[in-house]
C-alpha cells in the first residue's frame, strides 16, 4: 500500500507534465474499511491518543434532536482542554498553521484558540462509502489534472498520490444530493459595524445523485441558484450556477438576474480571482466553499500530512440561538464561540504557474483526512507576503450525515477586515429533501422565478 504519510514528496507536484494517475489497484484499495476508514482516512489513534481512532462518525443524532430543527451541540458539556494565546503560542508552534500563528500575532489577545477533546464526528450514508471504494479504484485524473474521469458521488481519490488528487477530493466530497437554506454573509468594518446580505441558496448534486453515472450528468457537478432577500437595495437578485466538472474543457455556466435592469445576463468572469459578489473585494470566487473550480491556474504540491488545530464540530457557532451579533466582532469573529481541536490533515501547496495573473502567487490549503473538507488557508500576494488566512467551521448535520461548513471566513491582514457567510441568524434549518429537479435550475426557470 502507498505510504500513508508523504513527506514533501516531488511526486506531489503535477503541473504542465501531463501526467495522469488515479486508481490504485484493487490490493490496495482493500485498505479501505480496514486500516483506513471508507474515506481514506487513518482510522487508528495518533501514538499519545489526543487524536482517538475513527469509530463510524456522528451517524446518528443525538437524542433531544428533531427532524426539521436546527442541529443541537452533541457535546454540551465539553470544556476547553486548553486556550492557545500570543502569549503562549510558543508552546503550541508545532500544531499551528502559519495562518493562526499570524493571527494570534496580529490580533492577540483578543484572537485566541479555544482547543477541545478531539471527536472525529464526520460520517457519510452507506452508499457514498460503497461509491469511494468504487472509485479508489477506476478514477483518473485528466491529461493535467484538469478534469477527473471514471468517478461518481464522492470524492475520486481516497488513496491520493499527489495534491491535485487531494484538491479534486476536496471538490468533489459527497454533501448530499440536494439542499435548501437561508444564510447571511457580511464585511465588518474595522469597528464591528456591519450591513448583512442575506440570500436563499439551493443545490442540486447532480453528481452526487444516487444510481447517477457520469455519462448521464452532462460533465455537471452541481446546479446552484441564489436569491438575494436583503438589503432592498439587492433583492431580487438571482444567480445562476452551472459547475461543471472539466471547466477547462466546458467552463462553468453563470447567469445573474438583476432586479434594476429586470434581465438575466450571462456572467462569464465569476471564476478564479474575480471579486465574489458582496464581498467588498475581501475574497475571490475561487474561494467560496475554500476552494471551487478548475485547478488549471496552479501547480499543486501534496507537502505530507500534519496534526494541526482546526476548526472543527462548530456547534456552537450553528446554534439556533446563535445571532449575527453574537458571532460577529471588530477585526474577526468572537472566538469564545469558535472550537478548536487537534487532526489529521494533508497539507496541499498551489503555486502560481508562470503567465498567470491571479491575485494570489502561492496557497496553503489544510484538508481534513476524514471528509475531505478543507478546514484552514492561506494566501499570499506576489510578494510572498502572507495575505489572508481562511477557515471553515464545520459540523456533521443530523437529518443527511454529512460534513460540511455551517460557517466559513477570510481574514484579510493587511485590510484589518474580514468576510463572513454562514450567519444563520434564527433561520430555518438546512433542508437536504426540498425535492429539486435538474429542471429547476435552468436559465428560463431562473427567469420565471424573477418575474414572480
Amino acid at each position: 500500500m502507498r505510504n500513508l504519510i508523504v513527506a514533501g514528496v516531488a511526486a506531489g507536484l503535477l503541473g504542465a507534465s501531463g501526467v495522469v494517475l488515479g486508481k490504485v489497484t484493487a490490493k490496495e484499495a482493500e485498505a479501505l474499511g480496514q486500516e483506513l476508514t471508507p474515506v481514506g482516512a487513518e482510522r487508528r489513534a495518533n501514538s499519545s491518543g489526543t487524536i482517538p481512532a475513527w469509530t463510524g462518525g456522528l451517524s446518528t443524532p443525538p437524542e433531544g434532536w428533531r427532524k426539521g430543527e436546527v442541529e443541537i451541540d452533541p457535546f454540551p458539556d465539553d470544556k476547553p482542554l486548553y486556550v492557545v494565546t500570543a502569549a503562549n503560542a510558543h508552546l503550541y508552534r508545532d500544531r499551528l498553521s502559519e495562518g493562526h500563528l499570524q493571527m494570534l500575532e496580529q490580533y492577540g489577545p483578543d484572537f485566541f484558540m479555544p482547543v477541545y477533546q478531539t471527536r472525529r464526528t464526520a460520517a457519510f450514508p452507506e452508499h457514498v462509502y460503497d461509491t469511494s471504494r468504487e472509485n479508489a479504484v477506476q478514477a483518473e485524473l485528466l491529461d493535467n489534472g484538469n478534469g477527473v474521469r471514471n468517478t461518481i458521488m464522492t470524492s475520486p481519490f481516497p488513496i491520493p498520490q499527489n495534491g491535485l488528487e487531494v484538491i479534486w477530493n476536496h471538490i468533489l466530497r459527497y454533501r448530499g444530493t440536494e439542499v435548501a437554506f437561508r444564510s447571511a454573509s457580511a464585511t465588518p468594518q474595522t469597528d464591528g459595524s456591519y450591513n448583512p446580505v442575506v440570500n436563499d441558496y439551493e443545490y442540486f448534486f447532480a453528481y452526487s445523485k444516487k444510481g447517477a453515472e457520469l455519462e448521464e450528468i452532462d460533465n455537471k457537478i452541481f446546479y446552484l441558484k441564489t436569491d438575494t432577500i436583503s438589503p432592498s437595495s439587492l433583492a431580487g437578485t438571482i444567480t445562476l450556477v452551472h459547475e461543471t466538472l472539466d471547466q477547462v474543457r466546458s467552463p462553468r455556466l453563470a447567469w445573474r438576474y438583476d432586479s434594476g435592469s429586470r434581465r438575466l445576463r450571462r456572467s462569464p468572469n465569476l471564476a478564479y480571482e474575480t471579486d465574489l459578489p458582496n464581498s467588498s473585494s475581501l475574497r475571490s470566487v475561487d474561494q467560496k466553499d475554500m476552494y471551487n473550480g478548475a485547478p488549471n491556474q496552479y501547480d499543486w504540491t501534496l507537502k505530507g500530512k500534519r496534526e494541526l488545530l482546526v476548526p472543527y464540530n462548530a456547534y456552537q457557532l450553528h446554534g439556533e440561538g446563535v445571532t449575527a451579533d453574537d458571532v460577529i466582532r471588530p477585526r474577526h469573529i468572537n472566538q469564545a464561540l469558535a472550537r478548536y481541536e487537534l487532526h489529521r490533515v494533508w497539507v496541499v501547496e498551489a503555486k502560481r504557474r508562470t503567465g498567470i495573473g491571479h491575485i494570489y502567487d502561492r496557497r496553503v490549503f489544510y484538508i481534513d483526512e476524514d471528509s475531505w473538507q478543507i478546514l484552514a488557508s492561506e494566501e499570499y500576494d506576489e510578494d510572498g507576503e502572507l495575505w489572508r488566512v481562511s477557515e471553515a467551521h464545520n459540523i456533521t448535520y443530523y437529518s443527511e450525515p454529512v460534513f460540511w461548513t455551517t460557517m466559513e471566513m477570510t481574514y484579510d491582514l493587511k485590510a484589518k477586515r474580514y468576510y463572513i457567510d454562514g450567519l444563520d441568524d434564527g433561520f430555518s434549518a438546512y433542508d437536504f429533501e426540498p425535492g429539486f429537479r435538474g429542471s429547476d435550475f435552468t436559465a428560463s426557470a431562473a427567469r420565471r422565478a424573477a418575474r414572480r
